[in-house]
């Protein structure tokens, strides 16, 4: 078993009575390991339950926020950008669904 772990976690399980053995990584090492947890947040939110979609929803934020950080963003700057696209682009709240785009007709010279 070798995946990332929210902070607390082993003191949380040395509280349990057991020893965890744990590395620190940093650099490019972190950032692989959040892209892997980011996976596997998604994962498990794709296969959340409806009581559950909040509590998963968190656990990919702080992933999320963690690899904004590992770049140099942070919350703020994510919600900025964020509300940016949505007014240029819309967001997510129709369930739109693109299934193809057709040329346009383009008027022949005469």
């Amino acid at each position: 078993m070798s995946k990332l772990v929210r902070d607390h976690i082993p003191h949380i399980i040395r509280a349990s009575g057991r020893e965890p053995r744990v590395h620190v990584v940093d650099g490019e090492e972190r950032r692989a390991a959040l892209l892997r947890k980011l996976g596997e947040e998604c994962s498990e939110l794709t296969a959340a339950q409806p009581d559950e979609v909040l509590d998963e929803a968190a656990d990919l934020y702080e992933v999320l926020l963690s690899l904004l950080a590992q770049h140099g963003h942070g919350r703020l700057e994510l919600e900025l950008v964020a509300a940016q696209k949505r007014a240029e682009r819309g967001g997510f709240e129709h369930g739109l669904i693109l299934e193809a785009i057709s040329e346009a007709a383009m008027p022949v010279a005469g």
